[in-house]
């Protein structure tokens, strides 16, 4: 089974992450390693992911100069990651840097861009100078994402039906803010079921909470996987 379900491993320590991934199999999920997982045990645990089987997607959001960033993709490929990502409002000039410098050293590892947060509504996005509302924004920087080279961008789920329409069916749309029937909805603004995202035309999902705070960690993981086939 090929799961779009991604965990999002929210520890803060190498310990805690394995201890959970011992719990799991390749074919149920594929993983995610944020900021502070990375920070606190580093490359190394990514690695040792890697070897045992699992697609990771390192969520680090990349943000800085072309250059730079087009050095940190193409390090963090060398780790053998599935997808990684990269903020779209860093310009187009930087997603086509960075998605180059993959091409050219022959990485097949997929590259997404982030269009505003999930955890961002109207009123957040007008106080740093965003007169949009969050949907007009994140079909504005999907757009840019593509024409940039990249294979797809993070959004909510709740403007996965209007992109999958524009993109087309190859373009990924990964989708965090994801939250089973009855969670809690957490820091999460715009969020949605696994079988609403589904039905949406998401690519994957992302949910960590959830899944990593159950008792039945497992349990969950089967019914979300049902809910999205």
């Amino acid at each position: 089974m090929s799961s779009k379900l991604i965990i999002a491993l929210d520890y803060s320590t190498a310990d805690e992450a394995l201890r959970f991934v011992r719990l799991l199999s390749p074919n149920l999920c594929r993983l995610k390693i944020g900021f502070e997982l990375f920070i606190v045990s580093g490359p190394d645990l990514v690695k040792k992911l890697v070897d045992m089987g699992f697609d990771i997607f390192l969520d680090l959001k990349f943000h800085d100069i072309p250059n730079t960033v087009a050095s940190a993709c193409r390090a963090a490929s060398g780790l053998g990651v599935w997808m990684m990502n990269v903020h779209a409002s860093g310009s187009d000039v930087m997603m086509r840097t960075a998605k180059q410098a993959l091409i050219d050293c022959d990485s097949s590892v997929k590259l997404i861009a982030v269009t505003i947060l999930t955890s961002m509504d109207a009123q957040q996005l007008s106080k740093v100078n965003i007169a949009y509302q969050p949907n007009e924004q994140v079909k504005h920087l999907a757009t840019l994402t593509q024409k940039s080279g990249l294979d797809g961008v993070v959004c909510s789920a709740q403007e996965a039906k209007i992109l999958r329409r524009q993109h087309g069916k190859e373009f990924l749309l990964v989708t965090p803010g994801i939250r089973p029937e009855g969670s809690e909805k957490g820091d999460q603004k715009r969020i949605m079921t696994p079988a609403q995202a589904y039905n949406a035309g998401v690519s994957y999902i992302v949910v960590g909470r959830p899944i990593t705070q159950s008792d039945e960690p497992l349990k969950v993981i089967e019914e979300i996987n049902n809910d999205m086939s």
